[in-house]
């Protein structure tokens, strides 16, 4: 329920670009981020700065081009988003805001219920995400069909 308390706490009209974290928001993620790799190159970006871009175009869906300038460059940003993808950082955030956000509300921090619709389980019965894979790919011509016939009389 937005009370005064709350309709402040998410005000986000003095930040630069909505999409930018607070400092409540920063505290809570700084600590999931991980420390750059010891003998590589210093990080020259900082890590709010690279979240804040990652999330101005998570949230406004902007081509990676039309970054603003006072973000980081593309590339940077690019990459990072790719690194925390792949190594599981951005899936520690999302774990980590979302049990907290459950636990706020009164809840438990994981769900205990699920809905399943019956697009869902027509879909599991066919094979799932497997099965388009093999539907997908080219057929497989045989060979004796391609070959050259040496019978020629």
């Amino acid at each position: 329920m937005w009370t005064i308390e709350t309709r402040a706490r998410h005000d986000r009209s003095k930040l630069r670009y909505p999409s930018d974290l607070t400092d409540d928001e920063w505290t809570l993620i700084v600590p999931l981020i991980p420390a750059a790799k010891r003998g590589g190159r210093r990080r020259t970006k900082d890590e709010r700065e690279l979240i804040n871009g990652i999330m101005y175009v998570l949230s406004t869906g902007c081509q990676w081009r039309y970054i603003p300038k006072d973000l980081p460059p593309k590339s940077t940003l690019h990459d990072y988003l790719n690194l925390w993808n792949d190594n599981g950082t951005l899936a520690n955030i999302h774990h980590a805001l979302y049990t907290l956000c459950r636990e706020q509300a009164g809840r438990d921090a994981s769900p205990t219920a699920c809905v399943i619709d019956s697009q869902s389980v027509k879909g599991a019965e066919k094979g799932g995400p497997a099965s388009i894979l093999t539907a997908m790919t080219r057929a497989r011509r045989s060979k004796a069909r391609n070959g050259i016939s040496l019978s020629i009389r």
